[in-house]
């Protein structure tokens, strides 16, 4: 009886659909859902793509072997399910020498924009070369530097690269002595496609000279141009002393005439002076001034206070530098980040981090226990806002700490497809750093419709480190996060530090049981 009026009705809407259809408008928008790419590989890939579903943009890396004007697309996947890509956007060779827009449809249209990057390591060098020749890709021509004293007539090349790993050069200039009073053409050809590049050697009148110098707190970077061969280095010295000290060669690197020291255990606060050597000639001082050695506050997580159920790891109307998902889980059940008198020297706090399930039955999340430098924004929905980073300016080397974890199985596995068979695997604790130098704090999202994580490879990032439980650890124990910096010079603006009981908190995944304890955070400055 409820079979045959389901289908009565159902002919019955089928057939006013029918009368209606001609003579009434249907005005109803559709719904703005946003189409996204969340996978996709090309031939000759070099890492996983970096997908920015904000921006709608895909960027691919590229390794020097593939032929970036055609590049083999193997797959990709876009979501929702239903979405599509317009028809002949998408072809099975494409062209990344410069950007590709590709539309994907549902409902409404929206442009994707798909780009390369392919660093191919290009050099040459010359015999007593200063320095790094300079490799002008748009206007393919070289630039090398020697002393005025070195004959351009009769120059040996002991390297030259300027093409990819398949590249063939004519005529090969490899340990070759070549005439260099006139620039010299060499023809390239990459991928089947020639190229003419110029090279050009010029004389300088110095032999040495220091072209940088950026000082942290208690370490220096130090470079300098030189010539090729000879004994490069460097000497320094606190202002106002008499003696020199010289950088051992173990912190030197050299690249040509091109040379880099690191010199380590210098005092904060402390001007130096510096010269640069290449064997008897020696540069003029350059001054520099290494910076403060600053700790966070409330680094050893003995300032707390209750606000009606939420923990906040710091005093009532004090300075709020560390913050908590707990506003979040709050709303379902109890703090899961809170404080604990289990220390390592048994007094005062650490921050007791627990994974919890948060709400009844199928009706709630599981919650992370987490703590990091910056604020909780706001609740979107059952997802959280989280804005990341402390004011900050300095260059730690590393972060270092206790803890102590207790490793549950893995429970909740959330809804995304790659976690799907995780369950039962061991729960993963976290404790990351990162230095940032963007304008405004970054902001973390966790709902998965618009979902922004941190990626270490970003652009922004100044520096990163992390480490990982995958196991109980019994006892409190010391741990150490080395920074690695992709630059010496740039200077954050802010600093992340994130502990987590459960590493993929963000995508809901991890163990009910995980417990994550931390305490006594320490910067520090040296090598």
């Amino acid at each position: 009886m409820y079979t045959f009026k389901k289908i009565l009705l159902s002919g019955v809407g089928a057939a006013i659909l029918s009368i209606t259809a001609g003579c009434i408008k249907n005005d109803l928008p559709y719904p703005p859902i946003q189409v996204n790419f969340t996978d996709f590989m090309v031939e000759g890939q070099s890492r996983t793509a970096e997908i920015n579903e904000e921006l709608m943009t895909v960027n691919l890396n590229l390794g020097e072997e593939v032929d970036i004007k055609r590049v083999e697309v193997l797959s990709y996947k876009i979501s929702p399910e239903d979405g599509r890509v317009a028809e002949g956007a998408l072809p099975n060779v494409i062209d990344l020498s410069q950007p590709k827009y590709v539309t994907l449809s549902l409902y409404q249209d929206y442009v994707w924009t798909i780009t390369a990057t392919q660093p191919i390591e290009r050099y040459f060098t010359v015999e007593s070369q200063m320095g790094e020749a300079v490799v002008d890709v748009p206007g393919r021509r070289v630039i090398a530097y020697v002393p005025k004293n070195i004959k351009l007539k009769e120059l040996k090349v002991t390297g030259i690269k300027l093409g990819s790993t398949a590249s063939k050069m004519e005529p090969d200039l490899t340990g070759q002595t070549v005439d260099f009073t006139q620039p010299v053409e060499v023809k390239v050809t990459d991928y089947g496609r020639d190229a003419v590049w110029t090279v050009y050697v010029e004389q300088v009148d110095a032999t040495v000279a220091l072209t940088q110098v950026d000082a942290w707190s208690r370490v220096a970077w130090l470079y300098a141009n030189g010539r090729e061969g000879c004994d490069n280095g460097f000497e320094y010295r606190i202002k106002g002393t008499e003696e020199w000290t010289k950088v051992p060669s173990e912190y030197i690197t050299a690249t040509g005439g091109t040379f880099t020291a690191r010199v380590i255990h210098l005092s904060p606060q402390t001007t130096y002076e510096v010269r640069a050597y290449s064997d008897s000639d020696v540069t003029s001082t350059t001054e520099f001034t290494t910076g403060a050695e600053p700790q966070l506050p409330n680094s050893d997580f003995n300032q707390w206070w209750l606000d009606g159920k939420v923990w906040n790891p710091w005093t009532e109307g004090g300075e709020a530098y560390w913050d908590t998902g707990n506003k979040g889980s709050t709303t379902l059940g109890t703090s899961n980040s809170l404080p604990t008198d289990d220390t390592p020297t048994g007094t005062g706090y650490a921050a007791e981090l627990r994974t919890e399930f948060k709400g009844v039955g199928s009706l709630g999340k599981l919650a992370a226990g987490s703590i990091f430098t910056g604020a909780y924004v706001r609740t979107d929905g059952t997802n959280g806002v989280l804005s990341f980073g402390g004011d900050f300016n300095n260059r730690p080397t590393r972060l270092t700490g206790m803890a102590r974890y207790n490793c549950a199985p893995i429970s909740h596995v959330g809804s995304d497809a790659e976690f799907a068979d995780w369950k039962g695997r061991p729960d993963t604790a976290t404790v990351w750093i990162a230095l940032i130098d963007t304008d405004i704090p970054f902001e973390l999202r966790t709902n998965p419709k618009n979902r922004q994580l941190l990626d270490p490879k970003a652009d922004f990032v100044v520096a990163y480190g992390e480490v990982k439980y995958g196991q109980s650890i019994e006892t409190w124990t010391p741990f150490a996060v080395e920074l690695d910096y992709r630059s010496t010079s740039r200077v954050p603006k802010y600093i992340i530090i994130v502990a987590s009981a459960s590493k993929y908190g963000d995508y809901f995944v991890g163990g009910v049981g995980s417990v994550l304890k931390i305490d006594d955070l320490k910067l520090e400055y040296d090598y």
